[in-house]
């Protein structure tokens, strides 16, 4: 895959204030087939031996996977109630690692999500995950 540029074939911007802009920019792509998320590995995700940090590859999982848990449940929040990884291989710097999210089941209050780091053709990174889908109160009508 070439990299993502946000002014061609489709990636634009994710915004998304707090902890995910200071980790980011991370990039969306919608519209061209499946909904898939990516970011550039930069110097500020590299851990102690250089390579892009794992931390860094779950939070990206987590918010893909996570936005993609709230569509599935027709926009209601949900929130992240379990979440596994495996690392299968490193991610360098200037790579960029795209995520197609997959809802694998949704129930009543629950969807379960997986998706797999991409680097070009391999995968770098796995992961599953089970939202909770929260409902809202009714609102008082005191």
């Amino acid at each position: 895959m070439t990299a993502p540029d946000p002014l061609a074939d489709g990636w634009q911007p994710f915004t998304d204030p707090g902890f995910i802009d200071l980790v980011g920019p991370i990039l969306v792509r919608e519209g061209f087939g499946p909904t898939a998320y990516a970011f550039r590995a930069s110097p500020k995700h590299a851990n102690l031996i250089g390579v892009v940090h794992g931390g860094m590859l779950m939070t990206f999982a987590d918010r893909a996977l996570g936005v993609a848990a709230m569509a599935a449940a027709e926009g209601a929040n949900c929130v992240t109630v379990q979440f596994e990884m495996q690392f299968i291989g490193a991610v360098r710097m200037g790579d960029v690692v795209t995520l197609v999210p997959e809802v694998v089941q949704r129930t009543g209050t629950l969807v379960f999500m997986r998706g797999d780091l991409r680097v070009g053709g391999r995968i770098a990174a796995s992961g599953t995950g089970v939202w909770k889908i929260l409902r809202r109160r009714p609102e008082s009508t005191a």
